[in-house]
């Protein structure tokens, strides 16, 4: 067998254990559970206490979009981390590079802000 073919033997048989070890344990509970349901074990778990109202609450969009705009942000990082690790073996392509990248993320923010995406009232 050619080393290739060799290698991604390795990884299936890696894959298809991995994914015993999580389907597995999931079959087992679904095969030995009982399937009695009483009104007792449908209700809502809140610390022992009585649910009580609906369990439906609205949001503000606001909340939305702060969190999509942290998310941005913080995608950002994942991508700083690396370059900044490498930085000095890079040379200067690669830092006018990151600083495009840095402008289009601070033209974001300027226009979120502009907007008054970032305002709280």
């Amino acid at each position: 067998m050619p080393k290739v073919l060799l290698d991604w033997f390795y990884v299936a048989v890696f894959a298809v254990v991995g994914t015993l070890m999580a389907v597995l344990p999931l079959a087992v509970v679904w095969l030995l559970a009982p399937r009695q349901d009483s009104p007792q074990k449908t209700i809502t778990y809140e610390s022992g206490v009585l649910p009580f109202g609906q369990a439906w609450a609205q949001f503000n969009v606001r909340y939305y979009l702060f969190a999509l705009i942290f998310v941005v942000f913080d995608v950002e990082v994942i991508y700083l981390y690396p370059w900044a690790v490498v930085f000095r073996q890079l040379g200067p392509v690669a830092f006018v590079e990151m600083l495009v990248f840095l402008l289009i993320l601070l033209v974001g923010l300027v226009y979120a802000w502009k907007k008054g995406a970032l305002e709280w009232v």
